[in-house]
């Protein structure tokens, strides 16, 4: 295994995390920040005022991504049997 194949891989691993993360990261950043400002306006300082509607919008992502993300996973797992099989035959 070269290092160019290397880097390769851990580019498309890097790259499958971001895809397949990224729509729930974002999501419950822009959550975290609007109910951040509601506080800051209110000067409500309760903890699970953040926790609970963060759980809630994450748990419908995933509904609604889930099977986006498990695709991306399975595409790369595919892809490095893929690489594997080419480098043993």
């Amino acid at each position: 295994m070269t290092t160019m194949q290397i880097q390769e891989i851990l580019r498309d691993a890097v790259m499958t995390g971001f895809i397949a993360g990224g729509p729930i990261l974002l999501v419950s950043i822009l959550v975290g920040l609007i109910i951040a400002v509601f506080q800051a306006a209110t000067s409500i300082n309760e903890q699970t005022l953040t926790f609970v509607p963060k759980i809630v919008i994450i748990a419908i992502m995933l509904l609604v991504f889930g099977g986006f993300m498990m695709q991306q996973l399975v595409d790369f797992t595919r892809r490095m049997f893929e690489v594997m099989a080419s480098m043993t035959g």
